[in-house]
């Protein structure tokens, strides 16, 4: 008789745990998955594919007007918000098929229950079935955070609720100066709504280089989005369907919905972790992992938005790949967290690679900056007030590229191919010997010769 009922089970069907159990099934693993809700987890159900779906249909509206430039005469046009939502949730259904039937095909068994560690070994479920497992991987993500307790809380919406609402908001108070907020800022406008947007620091989209910063503000407040920065949403009265948004300033807003995307936190609650001897991270709130994704306890593994490292979809596919080729595939594989592209489908998009000209100017003594801030060719048909940017950050002494950052059409699309190259170190020289494909605006990535600026840090006397 097996020591164990199971050789690995999954905590959270997400893209983390499916990518673990199926490469573990794959390698011979008797594999079990737990998922209380919907297979698919925040990017499929709730995240980055139904706001995607939502970011191309928002961009619609633009491509009308830009239309008339290039010759073409629309007439009356009307748009159905519940039509956008029953369309994406048949394609969230279809996607969420999928994840199951992948992991089942897999040979893994999938069981639609929480699970709760009662020791190292054993977990309980929903129904009172007591599973042992020789390992345990948790992935059950993250899950978005209000914030600090304001009067009238229970008004607010978060992104979950965003893809569900059963008609657009006329005018919409979204707080928060990320990913999150900003993609749902665009979206909103773009279908319409007057859109606020609430952020407590100097300026949005914290961590980002400076430039990006500044260049995608204009950007959106060109586009008629109101930006409100050094500001909090203090308290949300609610007036039959209206609400009101009291802001720290003073001044308050009325509005048909209150958004907050001010951050997620990793879902650690009433898993059983004090009980297995699972240690949090003091510096994160998330579950504490070593290199190769093993928690404080030996046979516990944890990955993706639950670590709360670097809170991206495919780092947590990564992560899952890693942990079953590491503990099943006897391949130890560590993921390297440096150089990590994303994006962020605001309006305009983002597309950023490596380090920041901040963060390159703090680690290198030598840093030259690239940048060029152009209209781009469609914008000189359609008339529109656009810019696009771009900049390489490159360390003077070896010429590496150490960062790549884009705002404007196709960021993300620009950056993923870039990304391979920062991630080859390859050199500015490398670049410059590339040739232009023309007409393009990834081009001035090739084309820009001459530094914008150029940084020497003094040795300390």
């Amino acid at each position: 008789m097996a020591e164990f009922d199971v050789d690995l089970f999954v905590i959270g069907g997400g893209s983390g745990g499916v990518r673990a159990a199926r490469i573990a099934a794959n390698y011979g693993a008797k594999v079990m998955v737990a998922e209380e809700y919907r297979m698919g987890g925040t990017c499929v159900i709730r995240g980055c594919v139904p706001k995607k779906l939502f970011v191309i249909g928002s961009h619609v509206h633009q491509e009308i007007e830009d239309a008339a430039g290039f010759g073409w005469s629309i007439g009356q046009v009307s748009f159905d918000w519940a039509t956008l939502v029953a369309n994406k949730d048949k394609e969230i259904a279809r996607l969420e098929g999928a994840y199951t039937t992948n992991v089942e095909k897999s040979g893994a068994r999938i069981v639609k229950s929480r699970a709760v560690l009662e020791d190292a070994h054993t977990l309980r479920l929903a129904t009172g079935e007591k599973v042992t497992a020789k390992y345990i991987l948790i992935a059950t993500g993250g899950a978005p955070n209000h914030g600090p307790h304001v009067p009238g809380i229970e008004h607010v919406i978060s992104s979950n609720e965003a893809f569900h609402l059963k008609e657009l908001p006329k005018r919409i108070v979204i707080q928060g100066g990320g990913y999150i907020a900003l993609e749902f800022a665009g979206i909103f406008a773009g279908y319409g709504s007057d859109v606020t947007v609430v952020y407590r620091g100097d300026n949005i989209l914290r961590g980002f280089d400076e430039d990006v910063r500044k260049h995608v503000r204009a950007e959106m407040e060109k586009r008629g989005i109101t930006i409100i920065t050094g500001c909090t949403v203090t308290k949300v009265d609610k007036h039959g369907r209206d609400f009101t948004a009291h802001l720290s300033g003073g001044s308050s807003i009325a509005a048909d919905q209150v958004m907050f995307a001010i951050g997620r936190h990793p879902n650690v609650a009433n898993l059983g972790l004090e009980t297995a001897g699972v240690a949090i991270n003091p510096a994160n709130g998330g579950i504490q992992v070593d290199g190769w994704s093993k928690t404080s306890v030996d046979n516990i593994y944890a990955v993706g938005d639950v670590t709360h490292r670097a809170n991206l979809t495919p780092v947590a596919i990564r992560e899952g790949h890693a942990f079953a080729d590491t503990v099943f595939g006897k391949r130890p594989v560590q993921v390297d967290h440096a150089t990590i592209p994303t994006a962020v489908f605001s309006q305009p998009e983002v597309g950023t690679v490596g380090l920041t000209e901040e963060e390159a100017r703090a680690q290198f003594s030598h840093v030259d900056i690239y940048k060029t801030d152009f209209r781009p060719i469609k914008a000189t048909m359609s008339g529109r007030d656009t810019r696009v940017l771009m900049k390489l950050v490159v360390d003077g002494s070896s010429d590496r590229v150490l960062g790549c950052h884009i705002v404007g059409d196709c960021a993300a699309e620009i950056t993923q191919v870039v990304a391979i190259a920062v991630k080859m170190k390859a050199t500015k020289a490398d670049f410059d010997a590339t040739i232009a494909l023309h007409p393009t605006a990834s081009e001035e990535l090739v084309t820009m010769r001459t530094p914008t600026a150029r940084h020497v840090r003094q040795a300390a006397e």
